[in-house]
């Protein structure tokens, strides 16, 4: 029992670890190309509160999704912002400890030609949550308000139709029983500048850059503009838009958690005892040896 015990707690070790990982890769890409940035950096969270503060949060987390699976409820999550604002890396710590089977994430790639001549919202409907289901996205239908609008992907017309019906669809879901809460993560200019000179000195991390990213810079003025006029048309009372200061990655990721966890009021949930049974013993039974070319090479 006791080396159960001493495993059990190993194996959570290694969870933290996993996260851990994660945080020293982006310290690592921080480090990267601070040196040859002049401008002093802002005192980040002391990563032993973070830590801490994360691992409480999604613990929070996991109590929610229980809740959400409980009592069939449907959540929407929508996770917005420019190029590099850290939305995926939010998400990452929403979903890295949850059942992917009850909280998913939905990042869409360009529309097809068959859905770019659909209702502008049917390629989003499939992906809505059914009861007992969080849905994560990973930007989301306001790609008309922002990348399409900007980069010319849309008609004047077709913008202009999207913002008379966007409160309208927001409205009905909410009246179809969807709890949907939408996050725009906000950098600033210098912010999203570093971010893409990280990206481009390492080589772990240049895939993330897209043409698109590098015409983002182009247009930073016409995307704030764009994200300005978003807020202000679509902020409606069934579905208002909140904002987080996302130049520190790792408040931002603690004050959205804290945020979500308090859009839900959730308890506990009760749960049976779990009582392992013991395994079924066959005396005719005996376990066929596995050849030894199909076993992967001992390298570590």
């Amino acid at each position: 029992m006791i080396d159960q015990l001493s495993r059990i707690k190993a194996e959570i070790a290694d969870s933290f670890d996993e996260e851990l990982e994660m945080q020293m890769e982006e310290d690592r890409l921080d480090d990267l190309v601070a040196e040859g940035m002049s401008e002093e950096a802002e005192p980040t969270l002391e990563r032993r509160v973070y830590f801490r503060e994360l691992f409480r949060l999604q613990h929070e987390l996991v109590r929610l999704q229980d809740w959400v699976q409980h009592n069939k409820l449907k959540v929407v999550v929508l996770f917005e912002g420019r190029d590099s604002a850290g939305k995926g890396g939010a998400i990452k710590r929403v979903t890295q400890r949850l059942n992917p089977r009850v909280c998913r994430t939905v990042a869409l790639p360009a529309p097809t030609e068959r859905e770019r001549n659909q209702w502008y919202f049917q390629r989003y409907v499939p992906h809505l949550p059914t009861a007992g289901e969080m849905v994560l996205f990973d930007r989301s239908w306001y790609n008309r308000a922002g990348v399409e609008r900007v980069m010319g992907f849309c008609t004047p017309d077709e913008l202009e139709e999207f913002f008379r019906s966007v409160p309208e669809f927001e409205r009905m879901l909410v009246r179809s029983g969807i709890v949907l809460i939408k996050y725009w993560f906000s950098i600033t200019d210098e912010e999203q500048e570093f971010r893409f000179k990280m990206r481009i000195h390492d080589p772990l991390k240049q895939w993330k850059l897209s043409p698109m990213d590098m015409e983002s810079r182009v247009h930073w003025e016409e995307y704030t503009k764009a994200k300005e006029e978003m807020l202000e048309r679509t902020h409606i009372e069934e579905a208002p838009w909140w904002v987080v200061q996302a130049v520190d990655k790792k408040r931002a990721r603690l004050n959205c958690i804290a945020h979500l966890l308090a859009q839900i009021p959730y308890e506990d949930v009760p749960k049976p005892a779990i009582d392992l049974p013991e395994r079924v013993r066959h005396d005719d039974y005996t376990r066929a040896p596995v050849p030894a070319e199909m076993y992967v090479p001992d390298v570590y």
